[in-house]
């Protein structure tokens, strides 16, 4: 078994650093977990930028087979850690072991998918539009076209998902396939698992002979390591997903460098779902439950927890909150990641009970210990929630809000009213399509994942997801976080004019030597 040393991993080196050591909590215990981890410094971020700067041209043009090998190498050196990483995340986390091992498949997983997205070569989107010299009444010169990496990015780990959203996690994994060396701030509620993964992609860099700078690991709690990496006129995008505040404060410093820079933030979302009416009056009792099964899940915590139901009001509601209620006040309670992350659900509970605009309707039984989350429901009017900010907050855990809308009318009215969302969810029967087709142009504009008939939590990996959507749900709605799409987000394109083929990348040159698809003269060639 790994030891752990409490040390920062810059490039192929594990360092001391000086600052406060930053201490895991065993959030269903309350246990302070050995060892400390000493914050970083701005030398620290110095190093490990200068580093990545010194590494990025060469990683940058590795070839396709040799980087695809890095990137499934590294969920190789994940699965090599076996139950160490399993039992330091649980205890880091409070989560149970089936959840902790299915985010390690998830996390390998989707390196190995960006693996076979960087051989297959369509994310460089070869162009080549030949010279056209006898061409009425200019000539054409050469023009090529590919994508290359922005250059090294800056990667926030995340306090909900350990493994997936974190050290290696999709970020990591589409800025390493894009080919940016990445330089990660570990989040500080589960810095032992991230030191055991940064251990596992430093043995990946020096199995593949990559610079050492392709990969470098921090750890500090407070501002200087996080807007230090942002400020360093080296990194050249963040990746980020946490709370709206913290993606808002790095936009801030991104913006305000002599070279501003992309911030691909993941922030805030309440996910909406519709009842439709048909599905309401034939299935009201069976929605309700199957909505509180969600809403539950993991105490909540997944940035897809559907915190907001949207009906008409009637019978057929009264039914789905009767029978939601029941199951809520049959939810044990569940710990939470983090105090913080506790403090912060109990006081948004806390905030809408307190409203004379929302009504509790249920509340799940307390827990025996620590940082433990009780469900909790509410329900308010369509009117009262257009016009009060704070019915309309996040609450990131197991409670949601009910609102009762006098008519189609409202419903869509309250939809062009919602902030930007990752989600928004239709439950729906034949008879509802007339109805949900009037609202779908809305929750296009307001949502990056439309769905029907299910429940937001859940977010596949995969060619077609989009985990993205409009402020304040991402920074920036073209992306998306998860799936192959979000290589994207670390890529630019350059085009090429009348260079001698020496002189040319191999992906674009004369007989396809890399064997990818092509658009030439407007025509797609495989």
């Amino acid at each position: 078994m790994y030891t752990l040393e409490g040390k920062q991993l810059i490039g192929s080196q594990a360092i001391t650093a000086k600052g406060e050591p930053i201490h895991a909590i065993n959030p269903a215990t309350g246990e302070t977990l050995k060892p400390g981890y000493p914050a970083g410094s701005k030398a620290e971020v110095e190093r490990a930028c200068e580093l990545a700067w010194a590494a990025f041209d060469r990683y940058r043009e590795t070839g396709l087979e040799a980087r695809a090998a890095f990137l499934e190498t590294i969920a190789d050196e994940i699965e090599a850690l076996g139950d160490a990483l399993i039992e330091r995340a649980m205890a880091e986390s409070g989560l149970p072991q089936a959840r902790i091992v299915g985010e390690r498949g998830r996390t390998c997983g989707q390196l190995r998918l960006f693996a076979s997205v960087v051989r297959a070569g369509e994310w460089l989107d070869v162009r080549h539009d030949p010279a056209l010299t006898e061409r009425e009444p200019m000539p054409r010169v050469d023009l090529r076209q590919r994508h290359i990496a922005l250059g090294p990015v800056a990667v926030f780990g995340a306090s909900n998902f350990p493994l997936a959203f974190s050290v290696a996690g999709g970020d990591t994994a589409s800025a390493l396939a894009a080919g940016c060396p990445v330089v990660v701030k570990a989040h500080s509620a589960h810095p032992g698992t991230s030191e055991l993964v940064g251990r596992a992609v430093q043995k990946a860099v020096a199995r593949c002979e990559l610079p050492e700078g392709v990969f470098s690991l921090l750890f500090g709690s407070g501002r200087e390591i996080g807007q230090g990496l942002v400020s360093d006129p080296r990194i050249k995008a963040v990746g980020f997903t946490g709370s709206r505040s913290g993606g808002t404060a790095l936009m801030q410093t991104a913006q305000a460098r002599p070279e501003p820079i992309p911030v691909y933030a993941e922030m805030s979302s309440i996910n909406p779902v519709f009842l439709m009416p048909e599905a309401l009056k034939a299935r009201g009792k069976a929605l309700g439950e199957a909505f509180v099964g969600s809403l539950t899940m993991g105490a909540g915590q997944f940035c897809t927890n559907p915190g907001l139901v949207i009906a008409i009001d009637g019978e057929a509601l009264d039914s789905f909150i009767d029978a939601a209620a029941e199951a809520v006040e049959g939810a044990g309670a569940q710990t939470m990641l983090t105090p913080g992350i506790f403090d912060a659900y109990r006081k948004g509970v806390t905030t809408l009970a307190g409203s004379d605009k929302a009504r509790e309707v249920a509340r799940g039984p307390a827990g025996d210990g620590p940082n433990q989350c009780q469900a909790g429901l509410f329900v308010a009017k369509a009117s009262d929630f257009l016009n009060d900010e704070a019915l309309q907050a996040e609450v990131f855990g197991s409670t949601s809000l009910v609102v009762k809308c006098a008519d189609l009318d409202e419903v869509k009215t309250l939809a062009e009213g919602l902030e930007g969302q990752l989600t928004a969810t239709l439950q729906m029967d034949d008879g509802d399509i007339d109805t949900a087709r009037t609202l779908l142009p809305v929750l296009e504009r307001r949502a990056g994942r439309v769905m029907a008939n299910g429940w937001p939590t859940g977010v596949e990996v995969c060619h077609a997801m989009v985990h993205g959507g409009p402020y304040p749900a991402t920074s920036d709605s073209r992306t998306t976080s998860v799936g192959s799409a979000a290589i994207h987000r670390f890529l630019r394109p350059v085009c090429y004019q009348n260079l001698p083929q020496s002189l040319l990348p191999e992906a674009i040159q004369d007989g396809n030597p890399v064997g990818v698809s092509r658009l030439v003269d407007g025509q797609r060639e495989a």
